[in-house]
């Protein structure tokens, strides 16, 4: 690893943390970085993935005293749904070629971009329609659909699992986002494990990556409370979302 690489990673590693405590979109910066380090897509995304774990478990330490019990399902029902779908997800990934993996990932890219950049505006219209909407059949179908997703591509997930959130009728936004760091954090380990067996992990860069982005999502979450002009932050993730959509596309 030269010099440059290690300080492209770290630094990549260390905005990514920052983004997913405070707004999510971290993997639009890992994903490519590692993709750029030579990485072939799977493999890139496998190491992503188990890179981003200390961050999702630093922040979600962070937002331990914010965490809460709301919705239709209590946390250990939650955790078992997550758990359940970032394994399918997981074995679905090992199992796709990695020439079909290539081809669909401009297009998971360009599907987590517009859900990331239509957050807002979908976690409003789920609060409009108020709490507990969804029974706890639904809420568990939905939360398996959305860590199977996470298990087999992380871009995007933060907002998805917000979106669960709302459906199960959370409302605090402080404990939503630690038990979305949380969740994130077990479909990470599980994922992780499951990619270290099929020797999808690249271990140096993802080293790298994953100090980097612990102290990123550590500091985030400490400073989440202090940000008021979010917008502005998701405006410009969804900016790099799009560049790196693009630029899969024509590469």
């Amino acid at each position: 690893m030269t010099l440059t690489q290690l300080l492209v990673l770290a630094f990549a590693g260390l905005v990514a943390g920052v983004l997913n405590a405070v707004a999510g979109g971290g993997t639009f910066l890992t994903f490519p970085a590692l993709v750029w380090f030579g990485l072939p897509p799977v493999a890139a995304n496998a190491t992503s993935t188990l890179a981003a774990m200390p961050g999702y478990i630093g922040s979600a330490w962070a937002f331990r005293h914010d965490m809460r019990a709301e919705g239709t399902l209590g946390l250990r029902p939650i955790l078992a749904c997550a758990a359940l779908g970032s394994l399918l997800g997981a074995g679905l990934l090992i199992v796709t070629p990695g020439e079909v993996f290539s081809g669909a990932v401009p297009w998971l890219l360009l599907v987590a971009t517009l859900l990331f950049a239509a957050g807002p505006t979908l976690l409003r219209l789920l609060r409009r329609n108020g709490r507990g909407d969804a029974g706890p059949l639904v809420a568990a179908l939905t939360l398996i659909a959305v860590s199977t997703y996470g298990g087999y591509f992380n871009g995007g997930l933060g907002i998805i699992l917000l979106a669960a959130f709302g459906l199960l009728g959370y409302t605090d936004i402080h404990g939503m986002n630690g038990l979305k760091c949380l969740l994130s954090a077990v479909i990470s380990v599980l994922s992780a494990v499951a990619f270290a067996f099929s020797g999808l992990i690249a271990w140096a860069p993802a080293l790298v990556i994953a100090i980097a982005i612990t102290i990123g999502g550590v500091i985030g979450a400490r400073q989440s409370r202090k940000i008021r002009r979010t917008g502005v932050i998701r405006a410009f993730v969804t900016l790099v979302g799009l560049a790196m959509t693009i630029a899969f596309f024509v590469t």
